[in-house]
């Protein structure tokens, strides 16, 4: 994938992001009602952000609150933690785009040749014993999964931080091609959903220029 070195959070980075379905929304994206069919409100959502980025406009900016700003100040601490515990060197990375520029990967780093750091720092209360206590990562997987589809790699290690309580869980996602496959369509669905969207808004923009 094109690969463009810039630090997350900053002016470029939140620039390059614009109009891209992003890897972090990924699970928004696949979202649905019970029906398991009907897009959900937040898959619509998204999906209307993103074309109005891309018609020139400005989604609502998504509100940082406190556990985001802990999450990023903590990633460096883990990081390095992670280094320190399992040996391997982690390759700091940028943002990532498919070849046809619809997708966006911003991972945490790269190892070897074959890994993805993915770190999440446990702020909520809530989160912590969901995903920490229950070892239940399911809101992360189709993060995951998207990075090994897109980057074309095996294996992602998320690293579920608790700085408060200095803990660290590894849990390593191994390359699954069916789940793979799933994520595959339910995002070319969605892709598809976005240039609906897009097409309308550029229609309806037009047309009012024009009157």
């Amino acid at each position: 994938m094109p690969w463009l070195q810039l630090d997350q959070g900053s002016g470029e980075w939140l620039a390059a992001r614009r109009g891209k379905i992003t890897g972090s929304r990924f699970k928004d994206a696949r979202d649905k009602l019970r029906d398991g069919k009907t897009p959900s409100k937040a898959c619509l959502s998204y999906a209307m952000d993103v074309a109005r980025e891309r018609v020139g406009g400005s989604a609502p900016a998504k509100f940082q609150n406190a556990a985001m700003r802990t999450g990023t100040e903590q990633e460096p601490f883990a990081r390095a933690m992670y280094e320190a515990r399992t040996g391997y060197m982690v390759d700091e990375a940028g943002f990532y785009l498919s070849d046809d520029a619809v997708f966006g990967l911003s991972p945490d780093g790269l190892i070897d040749a074959d890994g993805v750091l993915e770190v999440k720092t446990m702020v909520a209360s809530d989160t912590l014993f969901t995903v920490v206590a229950d070892g239940d990562v399911s809101a992360y997987m189709d993060q995951c999964m998207g990075y090994l589809w897109l980057l074309g790699r095996q294996w992602v290690d998320l690293v579920l931080w608790v700085p408060d309580l200095g803990h660290m869980v590894i849990k390593r996602i191994h390359r699954d091609e069916s789940a793979i496959e799933a994520l595959e369509l339910d995002m070319l669905e969605f892709s598809a959903l976005v240039s609906r969207y897009e097409s309308a808004l550029r229609k309806a923009v037009t047309q009012e220029v024009a009157a």
